[in-house]
Parts: C-alpha cells; sequence; structure tokens
C-alpha cells in the first residue's frame, strides 16, 4: 500500500514542524457540485486528518469557497457560505471525538477572487475576523487555532474567449487584490485556461504575474496594507455584518449541510446569478471586448465545443438534491457571437451601416454607441462622418450591401428623418440609435427598432440574429 504524503514525509530528513503544505479533500464541496454525499464521509475524513497530525502545518481540508464564486454568487454569499462550510467540518469532526484546535489548523480557505477590486481586497480581511469568532465560539485550547489560512484562485467567472488577451488584465488586478487582502498563496490562471491547454507561453505569463507584484512591487513586504484605510476598513465592516447575518441565517436552519439539502443556499446563489447576468445583458456590469468595446477584427474560425458556452454539470447520476453549476459570465455573448462567425462562414457576414445626419455632436455619439452595440454580436459596422440628405445615405447603405441602416441624429431631428428612411428602404431593418420623445408617433409608422443604453443588449441582438436568418 502507498504511503500517504504525511508518512511519506516523515520517514524523510525534513524535519516535519518545518514542512508547510496542504491538500483539498472536501466531501462537502463534493456534495456542493455531485449532489450525492459519500457515506461516512467525515468518518473518513477524520481518520485521514489524524494521520496528517505528525505534520503540524499541514492542512488537509479544503472549504472551496470559489465554487460558489464561480456560479454567480455575491462576495458576501461567497464568504457567509465558505464560513458556514468550515464550521461544519469543525461540528462534525469534533462530534465524532476529534480535538477542536486539530480540526481548526487542518482547514484551509480557497476562495476566488473577482474584478471587485476593493471588495475583494475587503473580503479576504473580513473572513480572517469572522472565522477567529468562529472557531473561539468553539473554545480551542490554543488561540492559534482560530487563524485562516487562505488561498486565493482568480475566478473563471470572469474569463473570455474573445479578446482573450484582456483576461491577463483581470486576472492581474484579481492578484493583486489577494495579495493585498492576506491570501496566503496565490493561483493566478492563464489568459487561455478556460479554452485550451494552457501554454507554455500562456503558463509562464500566469507565474510572472506573481512575480511582479512580489519581487516588483514588494506586495509581501507589508502584512496588512489595507489597515487604516477609511474606504477599505469600511467596506470590512459592511462585509462582516452582512455575511454574519447570513452565516446566522444558514446556522438557523442547521448548518451548511441541511441548508443546502433544503435548497436555501442553491436558490440564494441562483437570484443573485440571475440579477448578475441582467446586468451583464444591461452593460451595467462591462466584460470588456465582449459586452462592451469588442475587437472588431476578431473572428473564430476554429470549429469550439459547445460545452464552452454552457454551465459546467456534474451533477451524479443518483444526485439527491440541486447542485450548483459554475459558468462564465460571458458565455451567453460568446455564443451570440460564435454563431455570426459560424454562419458567416458560409454566407455574407452581416452589415450594419450607420446612417449619421443632422446634429453633428449627437449623430457622432450615437454612431459611436451604435457601432459597439452591433459589433458585440461580430456583425461587420461601418460608420461614416454624416451625410447631407437621407437619400444620400440611403443609396450608400444599399451600396454596402448593408442589412441594417442605423439612424443616427438628434431626438428633435428623428420626426422628421426616420420616416423618410422607412420609406426608401426594402428589405433592410431601419434602427433608430436612442429613445426619443417621438417613439410612439414612428411605431405607429411602422418604425420599430430602437437602441439605447437601456437596451437589453443581448436580447435585442439576438432578435436581430433570428431576422437575419442567423
Amino acid at each position: 500500500m502507498r504511503p500517504t504524503f504525511a508518512e511519506f514525509v516523515a520517514e524523510g530528513k525534513w524535519e516535519n514542524k518545518n514542512v508547510t503544505a496542504s491538500a483539498s479533500i472536501d466531501p462537502i464541496g463534493t456534495y456542493v457540485l455531485k449532489g450525492k454525499f459519500e457515506k461516512n464521509a467525515f468518518t473518513k475524513l477524520k481518520e485521514v486528518v489524524e494521520k496528517a497530525k505528525i505534520l503540524p502545518k499541514f492542512r488537509v481540508i479544503g472549504v472551496h469557497g470559489k465554487f460558489f464564486a464561480n456560479s454567480g454568487s455575491s462576495i458576501v454569499q461567497e464568504l457567509a457560505f465558505s464560513l458556514a462550510q468550515g464550521a461544519e467540518y469543525l461540528t462534525q469532526l469534533t462530534e465524532l471525538g476529534m480535538n477542536l484546535d486539530d480540526v481548526a489548523k487542518s482547514i484551509k480557505f480557497n476562495f476566488g477572487i473577482g474584478n471587485n477590486y476593493f471588495m475583494e481586497i475587503a473580503k479576504l480581511r473580513a473572513a480572517r475576523l469572522l472565522w477567529a469568532q468562529i472557531v473561539k465560539a468553539y473554545g480551542p485550547e490554543n488561540d492559534c487555532s482560530a487563524k485562516l489560512i487562505a488561498h486565493s484562485e482568480t475566478n473563471r467567472y470572469n474569463l473570455t474567449i474573445y479578446d482573450s488577451n484582456v483576461n491577463m488584465l483581470r486576472t492581474q488586478t484579481e492578484a493583486m487584490s489577494a495579495a493585498l487582502g492576506g491570501a496566503h498563496s496565490i493561483t493566478v490562471l492563464p489568459f487561455n485556461a478556460i479554452y485550451e491547454t494552457p501554454t507554455e507561453f500562456s503558463e509562464r505569463i500566469a507565474r510572472n504575474q506573481q512575480i511582479l507584484l512580489k519581487e516588483e512591487s514588494y506586495l509581501d513586504k507589508v502584512s496588512d496594507p489595507g489597515a487604516g484605510s477609511y474606504y477599505i476598513e469600511n467596506l470590512t465592516d459592511s462585509l462582516v455584518k452582512q455575511s454574519w447575518s447570513l452565516f446566522l441565517t444558514i446556522q438557523e436552519k442547521g448548518g451548511f449541510l441541511a441548508a443546502f439539502t433544503e435548497g436555501f443556499i442553491q436558490k440564494e446563489i441562483k437570484a443573485m446569478a440571475a440579477k448578475r447576468d441582467l446586468n451583464i445583458a444591461l452593460r451595467r456590469e462591462n466584460l470588456l471586448g465582449t459586452n462592451q468595446f469588442p475587437n472588431l477584427n476578431e473572428k473564430i474560425t476554429a470549429e469550439l465545443d459547445g460545452s464552452l458556452f454552457e454551465p459546467v454539470d456534474l451533477t451524479a447520476k443518483d444526485a439527491e438534491v440541486e447542485t450548483l453549476k459554475p459558468y462564465r459570465g460571458a458565455q451567453a455573448f460568446e455564443a451570440l457571437r460564435y454563431s455570426t462567425d459560424v454562419y458567416s462562414k458560409t454566407n455574407k457576414r452581416p452589415v450594419a451601416f450607420m446612417l449619421t445626419i443632422g446634429n453633428l455632436t449627437f449623430r457622432k455619439a450615437r454612431a459611436q454607441f451604435s457601432c459597439n452595440f452591433f459589433a458585440v454580436a461580430g456583425f461587420t459596422v461601418i460608420d461614416n462622418n454624416g451625410f447631407n440628405t437621407i437619400g444620400e445615405g440611403i443609396a450608400a447603405a444599399k451600396a454596402a450591401n448593408a442589412d441594417i441602416v442605423v439612424l443616427c441624429s438628434s431626438d428633435e431631428e428623428y420626426a422628421e428623418l426616420a420616416p423618410k428612411a422607412f420609406e426608401l428602404l426594402e428589405n433592410e431593418i431601419l434602427v433608430v440609435a436612442g429613445a426619443p420623445a417621438c417613439q410612439a408617433e414612428l411605431e405607429v409608422k411602422g418604425i420599430t427598432n430602437f437602441i439605447s443604453v437601456k437596451s437589453n443588449i443581448l436580447e435585442e441582438l439576438e432578435a436581430y440574429q433570428e431576422n437575419l436568418g442567423i
């Protein structure tokens, strides 16, 4: 029988007390993703923890908060649910007769790190404070047992397939948040990790991102850089209060396992994920290069696996509860754009033509907005400096073989210009950029397409695709 890691180390020449290591055994985390709880899981975990006691700094239990983060949870939810899961391990293992200090010193938290820079810093600071209070409530013999050890991994939720080089910017700020928040170790995902096996180049970049923060920015030289900052201290205090309130709600339901079996945790995360999805669709939450400012020249010609645009479902066939299904916020937009790329392999790529006319300020601003709007779906966009007449603009649009003609002008001018454009168009779709006061009057005349900052860009672009036969 092969020895365990702890037994292997103990047989070597190392000083056991100097060996710092960790594993990620997490039967509750497996339950969260697969919906099936392993029989005697805590009894088996107890045996592992007891065998690992020969290495005082070896933490074998991993609480995976990143599962919540990558399923669309809020920072408050990730923190509260992670702490509740950690408390569940304390309860279950001490009830099996284990010493509280031994259990607490065996737990490591694996948090995700998102793009909310200051909130992520505050999350780790709040986590340390709250975990200390939780462990102390169990009556440890040694106060050091209440110390939280945190590993942070950059979230998959924020990563994108299109304009994937932007992922390097995302993961760099996320890693910086983790370092400033006090993470003991960090994993930076390579920028291409979500759609292919990381290359030597992408792995090197990911390693160098951490080296830059450590060796050039000296972020490892200060124990708590956020201490004393009113803004960060205030965020930390707010997170502590909100997360503690949600944590207590879970405890009132009987703890993490009872709350998850009941479906409470899944319901909370699904509601938050739906809000975040809507914010992305409305571009209140930006994913640069995906739902905002796409690279106009980028086209994916390779055949992609459709699972890239779907949540990760690891649910067991005999699952007992609803599971969490990690996904990425960009998936719906990527599927939208990829369908255009696939369509364009055998058909003409749809063209959105900007018919700019009238007030210079309004037409420029609205043309820029509209180009960005339709480029998100992978359409070819053609901007123009301006036309003297509607007839001139329509003629240019027909010459460009446009599928969509976007009228860009001021609200006051739309009442006169939009009907003229509508009469001159044939099979092309007329879109008015903005939400003018005369919209109701224009709709009566058959002009029904309007785009503005209030538009659900995802739903509207899907409708334009369907109209064009994509």
